[in-house]
């Protein structure tokens, strides 16, 4: 069996108790390692997921915020595919208090794109959820959740992967990074 086959083949025994959860036609689009501690260490601002990596430009004036990183393609696409994606959070350790756990502000995903004003008078209004953890728990949120974290304070260490999910089609002919 080929690394790709295994790999793929561990993932879906992970993600099998999400079945139901996405459509069936849901990909996974993206996975990134979050791996905090308090010699490895950072804080993140309130802010919302706006960009997802794709495997070329398109021209359109719904497609913004253009970058690149780490040889990968990034734009922010219209807020309709924003909304069409999940992301799941599986976390790898514990994450209590002194973790650096992530903060959220509740149902703030269902405001829209938000200004960095309207962001923080949203979270104002709505307070703010720690989310702490289990090792193997999982996290599911929208990428227009408000969402930050403090740096760790315990002497401990935060692995989260970071998977997101979206549809296997997308429109205006924008193919996600990892499609075959």
């Amino acid at each position: 069996m080929t690394p790709a086959a295994q790999s793929s083949r561990y993932t879906s025994r992970a993600m099998r108790p999400l079945l139901g959860i996405f459509p069936a036609t849901a990909v996974a689009i993206q996975c990134t390692l979050f791996d905090k501690s308090t010699t490895r260490n950072w804080l993140v601002a309130l802010h919302q997921d706006l960009s997802v990596p794709v495997r070329e430009r398109i021209v359109h004036p719904d497609f913004t915020g253009w970058s690149g990183k780490e040889g990968v393609l990034f734009v922010q696409p219209p807020q309709a595919i924003l909304e069409s994606l999940v992301a799941v959070r599986v976390h790898l350790d514990d994450c209590g208090p002194g973790a650096g756990p992530l903060r959220i502000v509740p149902g703030s995903h269902r405001h829209g794109r938000l200004s960095d004003a309207e962001a923080r008078r949203l979270r104002e209004t709505q307070g703010e959820f720690s989310c702490l953890a289990k090792i193997g728990d999982a996290l599911l949120m929208r990428p227009l959740l408000l969402h930050a974290s403090s740096k760790a304070t315990a002497p401990s260490r935060r692995r989260v992967l970071h998977f997101l999910f979206g549809p296997a089609e997308v429109p205006y002919a924008l193919r996600w990074n990892n499609a075959v």
